[in-house]
This record gives structure tokens, sequence and C-alpha cells, in this order.
């Protein structure tokens, strides 16, 4: 199979679909592989190392999707790259189709087969390509909010960890999933005061038993999640419900009411966010202030971190492109894991949640909005 590669142009976004590791294994195994000239700058791999690797170089994305039969990204295709797209073609990436009815119609109308990465399964009912970077973003959604909470960027001025004699910022993650165990780790490890609020209560046991108490750990009733949150100082916004839009757990309301300066990060904005207030923003202006409130919203966090980032993606992509470039769409045939990441195919919505989320009068909405 001939598998594309371009350069992602999301803003500030410096991973990208294919390492040269994963195009030497690709052509060791009789495919060809295209690579848009300077798609690896953002990880330091020149167009000469992709070369070593075993890739065709050329100049333009247009040229990319022009020759492939298969495209690897990382981020949800922009309103001109699903453009180019052609019935023939698959789209293996990421998505997040369930807040984006233009993204998901523009798809339907290129009649090109679109996998997600957040959508693939796996024997455990775990999400293995989402898990990677859910891993980062967990990290990073820390390291983020100890920025932000710094007076001189609109927060509260506190300290995530303390010092001796003072306590140390509350930090509230709503989520025990993948993200919300790294965020917990992280602001444990920086000395925070740490809750944990999930509505699983084996996970919860899980979470007790994982930090050995040093987090403590909340059943999600309405009345917890706003005693929880009024009394932070950062909030970690951390769940997840595959392929559906993340339900609104911090409503407006409850802004009025929080400390003033603290900090809201958004994890699940792909998803269309979990706080009421939340709206997207980038790595070049990462936040805004609502009633006194800082938001982190940034929709592409592990992209601060490319090397690691495009690395670890591809240690859990690299199985199911393997797959797809030796077998095609019949690759569903006999793993139904990947075949749950199937989002699009000949123009009709394929996945339940997203179908779901999406709903028929948004999407009629939107096709509304594209004929006027």
């Amino acid at each position: 199979m001939r598998i594309g590669v371009p350069t992602e142009i999301k803003c500030n976004e410096f991973r990208v679909g294919l390492v040269p590791g994963s195009v030497r294994e690709l052509v060791a195994r009789g495919h060809e592989v295209i690579v848009q000239s300077g798609a690896g700058a953002g990880i330091f791999a020149d167009d000469a190392t992709y070369e070593k690797a075993g890739a065709r170089i050329v100049p333009t994305a247009e040229a990319v999707f022009a020759e492939a039969e298969m495209i690897v990204k990382v981020k949800e295709p922009q309103a001109v790259e699903y453009r180019r797209l052609k019935p023939h073609q698959i789209l293996f990436t990421y998505l997040h189709l369930a807040p984006d009815p233009e993204q998901a119609l523009g798809l339907m109308e290129s009649g090109a087969t679109a996998i997600a990465y957040e959508t693939v399964t796996d024997a455990h009912g775990g999400l293995p390509l989402l898990a990677p970077m859910s891993e980062v973003a967990g990290r990073l959604a820390i390291e983020a909010a100890a920025i932000a909470l710094r007076r001189p960027t609109g927060g509260r001025g506190v300290l995530m960890g303390g010092v001796p004699g003072v306590r140390p910022a509350k930090v509230v993650v709503l989520g025990g999933g993948v993200v919300g165990t790294h965020a917990a780790r992280m602001a444990a490890g920086l000395g925070a005061e740490v809750s944990i609020i999930d509505r699983s209560l084996p996970r919860l046991r899980q979470l007790d038993e994982l930090f050995e108490g040093r987090v403590r750990t909340l059943a999600s009733t309405l009345d917890t999640i706003e005693t929880e949150v009024l009394a932070a100082d950062v909030v970690v916004g951390a769940v997840l419900v595959a392929g559906a839009s993340a339900p609104k757990l911090v409503t407006r309301d409850m802004l009025k009411h929080m400390k003033r300066g603290a900090v809201l990060v958004d994890v699940s904005i792909d998803q269309g966010g979990c706080f009421e207030t939340s709206r997207p923003t980038t790595h070049a202006d990462p936040t805004f202030e609502v009633d006194g409130i800082i938001h982190y919203c940034v929709a592409n966090m592990p992209g601060a971190v490319p090397v690691t980032s495009a690395q670890a993606l591809n240690n859990a992509t690299l199985p199911f492109v393997i797959k797809l470039a030796d077998r095609g769409l019949a690759a569903f045939d006999d793993d139904k894991h990947l075949a749950a990441g199937l989002n699009v195919r000949d123009g009709r919505i394929m996945h339940s949640a997203v179908a779901a989320s999406l709903g028929f009068d948004r999407i009629e909405n939107a096709r509304a909005l594209r004929a006027a």
C-alpha cells in the first residue's frame, strides 16, 4: 500500500503521523511511504532521515493526498485537508467528531473511510491509541495549571506544593481514567492536596491502592463535585465517554462561587469540554478568564512535547497501521478492535456514540449552512 504522511497544519502542532522508525518498519514489509517535505521538522527529523528510513519525499500536501491510498496523521483534518480526500482513500488519525459537525460533514462528503484513533479498542475495554496521549496530557495538565496559578498569569498566586508552614494547592481531578490518574500522580508528586472524583467505585478502590492513601478518592455526585470544585485552586477535567461529547460537570454558576484566580484545565476539550464555559484554545494563546476563573483549554496539549508524544503515539498506532497497510479495509473483518475505530464510511457516520452525539439536526444544520 502507498501510505502518505502530510505535515500537520493545526496551530502549534509539531507531531508527525509516522516517525522515521515506523516508516522503516512499513517499507521493510513492502509498502511505500511518501512524506511531505518538512513533516518531521517538529520532532527534529529532517527529510534526509526519512529518506534513509525508506520514505519518498514529496514537496507538498497536495502531492501526498493525490498519491496516497492511506493518509496517516495526528490531528483531525482541517477543512483544506478533508476536501482533498477521495472515496478510495483511508484516513487514520484522531478525529474527535462528536463536537464537530462541520468536520463530520466534510468527511461524509469526501466518501473516504475515516478511522479514529480515539475509538479503537482493546481486549480489556480500553482505548489503546488514546492512552499514550492521555498519559502525556494528564502530566502536562499539572504543569500548565502550575504556571496558570502564578499571579503574573492571572492566577491565585499559589505554589502547587506549598512550603513548610503554608498549605499547598488543592487540586481536584474529575475522572479517574488515564488522564486523571497521571494528573493526580504529577500533582501529588509536587506536594499538592489531591482529590479524584469518579463514578466507578471499583476504579476508586484501584486508585486508593495505587496512591496508598496519598490521594483522596470520592464518588461522583452533584454535591461532591460542587463542594470540591468550590474549594479548589485547580480543577482538571479528565472525563471521557468514548466517541461522545463530554458531559458538562462544572457550570457557569459554579464559577461565581469559586476562589478568584482558580484554574480550570479542560483536557476533555477535544470532545467538547466538561466545563460549561470551556472553548478550545491554542498553545499560542492557551488561557482565558471567565468570572475571575482562569481556563486552560488547549485542544492539542501533547503537541507541546512532540518528540515524546510522536514516539509514544507511534508505539501504539504502528501495529494498526501495519494491519491496514497489509490488508486494507479487510483488516476490519478479523480485528473487531480496529473496526471499533471506524467513524465514517461511504458517506455515513458508522460509530453509534459519534452519531448520537452529532445528532441528525446538527448535521442537517451544518449542511444547510454550507449550502447557503
